[in-house]
């Protein structure tokens, strides 16, 4: 191959994340609602009758789907489906730092404010209960955090003679921070978690 054919292929690309064609795709929304005079942040807990993750405490959102026409559309659709309102009730949205999950996910977080919350129906098929926290409880609560480690275990017929070390090749292991943050009863952890310290990080800074 000729070096004017590899540079012309490569001079106009924008990159991206290696192998996001196979990830799958969610979006999620972290609702802002006012409540009392104050700034709360809207949970739902996951219907008892999903089959993944039911009674969890989650954001509204779910997998992008090929009619969606970007990543936020997808957020505000599934949140206007799970909580009962029309997507133009939901307002200032702005998107937050996407995750890119080593078990072969890519979330995509906004953050938005629901209009008239009172008229919030949260779907049953989807959605247990709703329920909200002020913002200024987790501002002086900071969540309890535990490690996760992951082991490697290569499968059966692994060729080990096509690497150096062997089988005593030294793998490098991962590590992950899980985040509980706990309020009236309710334990908000994992991904949730992670999307909450980030968005309470970000209104945090200066």
């Amino acid at each position: 191959m000729e070096l004017e054919r590899i540079v012309s292929k490569l001079k106009d690309r924008t990159p991206g994340v290696l192998g996001n064609e196979q990830f799958l795709k969610y979006a999620v929304l972290l609702p802002l609602i006012e409540k009392n005079g104050e700034l709360h942040i809207l949970f739902e807990v996951r219907s008892m009758h999903l089959r993944r993750q039911p009674g969890e405490i989650c954001f509204p959102g779910g997998k992008i789907d090929m009619s969606d026409r970007d990543e936020q559309h997808c957020a505000l659709r599934e949140t206007s489906e799970e909580l009962g309102i029309p997507e133009e009730s939901i307002e200032n949205v702005f998107p937050l730092d996407y995750m890119v999950s080593a078990f072969g996910t890519i979330i995509y977080p906004f953050v938005g404010t629901i209009k008239n919350p009172e008229k919030v129906k949260p779907n049953p098929s989807e959605v247990g209960e709703v329920f909200s926290v002020p913002i200024s409880f987790f501002q002086v609560s900071d969540p309890e955090q535990f490690k996760i480690n992951f082991q490697v275990i290569p499968d059966e017929g692994f060729p080990f003679n096509l690497i150096a070390g062997g089988e005593n090749y030294n793998w490098q292991t991962m590590k992950m921070d899980e985040l509980f943050y706990q309020y009236e009863g309710k334990v908000i952890w994992g991904l949730t978690a992670r999307v909450l310290k980030h968005f309470l990080e970000l209104i945090k800074k200066e």
